[in-house]
């Protein structure tokens, strides 16, 4: 068996050789034809390489066409992997101007409140610390001592009282929030027929919604009501929006409640400060003459006009 396995494998090996013989033969022909003169030129000796030809040129197209297709795939490849990179870039590029233009958006609001707050002196801070364990009660901002901050001075945004400043260093401060119960805001409830007094402190029940204590029982004090700072005390200046107040409930005893508030600041969405580094009163409102019944109209010294009117 092994020697007939042997004869046959001898048999393709010589096939094999006879084929390549012919094969370099056809292709050195062709490549030569149209250099020299043959002999080997006649029609017998063309049609007896006719099928080698044919061989070679369906080996070659088949080669081409390999080859293209492989450098149509690293080109593609290639192409794919700069799209991709393109497009991590885009999204990057995105991502920056998305930040920008909050950012744009909210140094636009803080300025717009500095212009009309005439009143106080601000220094725009952002905040770059927050505790876990303190998240309802201290931030930290980019504002210190080498900026003229200093211990007491009022943190608000253009919504309304974020809180105070209570330890500086050089190049930071520390802001106790109005969140944090050892907080207390002396408040006025801004409605003209009310005017009830209160004190703003921290709820340890529920820390986002700080609450309006030592309110007598029969005060006029509602649901909706405004609430801002007093001015009580000398460390806030009166006129600072707090909050605006959702609910009351019994204070215990029966003879106090306290309101509970939604606060005008957004505490979860702090990134950007102003401090209040001196303050003066607010310049009063601009008055407006009441229209005067035609006839009896009067001067600045309250003598008429027509002299008619006044007979």
């Amino acid at each position: 068996m092994s020697r007939v396995r042997r004869d046959k494998n001898s048999h393709r090996t010589i096939w094999l050789l006879v084929f390549v013989a012919v094969s370099v033969f056809v292709v050195i022909f062709f490549a030569a034809k149209g250099r020299f003169t043959t002999p080997f030129s006649g029609p017998a000796v063309t049609a007896a390489l006719a099928p080698f030809q044919r061989a070679v040129s369906w080996a070659g197209y088949k080669i081409n066409g390999v080859t293209s297709s492989i450098w149509e795939l690293v080109s593609a490849y290639y192409q794919n992997e700069m799209l991709k990179n393109e497009v991590v870039q885009l999204r990057q590029q995105n991502m920056r101007a998305a930040e920008y233009e909050a950012e744009n958006m909210r140094l636009r609001q803080l300025l717009q409140y500095k212009q009309t707050a005439t009143q106080f002196d601000l220094m725009a801070a952002q905040v770059i610390g927050r505790e876990s364990n303190t998240w309802t009660s201290i931030i930290v901002v980019n504002r210190g001592s080498s900026d003229g901050i200093a211990k007491n001075m009022p943190v608000l945004t253009e919504k309304g009282l974020v809180g105070i400043v209570t330890e500086v260093a050089p190049n930071a401060s520390k802001v106790e929030l109005i969140l944090d119960p050892r907080c207390s805001v002396g408040t006025l409830i801004q409605r003209p027929e009310s005017r009830v007094a209160g004190i703003v402190q921290g709820n340890n029940q529920d820390p986002m919604h700080p609450r309006m204590i030592n309110i007598p029982k029969n005060a006029d004090v509602v649901e909706g009501d405004t609430v801002f700072t007093s001015g009580f005390g000398g460390i806030y200046p009166k006129g600072l929006l707090v909050g605006t107040v959702v609910s009351l409930k019994d204070a215990g005893g029966g003879l106090l409640e306290e309101a509970i508030l939604e606060p005008a600041a957004d505490f979860q969405k702090l990134e950007d400060v102003m401090i209040i580094t001196a303050s003066r009163e607010a310049p009063p409102e601009k008055m407006t003459a009441p229209v005067q019944t035609p006839g009896t109209e009067t001067d600045s010294d309250g003598n008429f006009i027509n002299d008619e009117a006044g007979k």
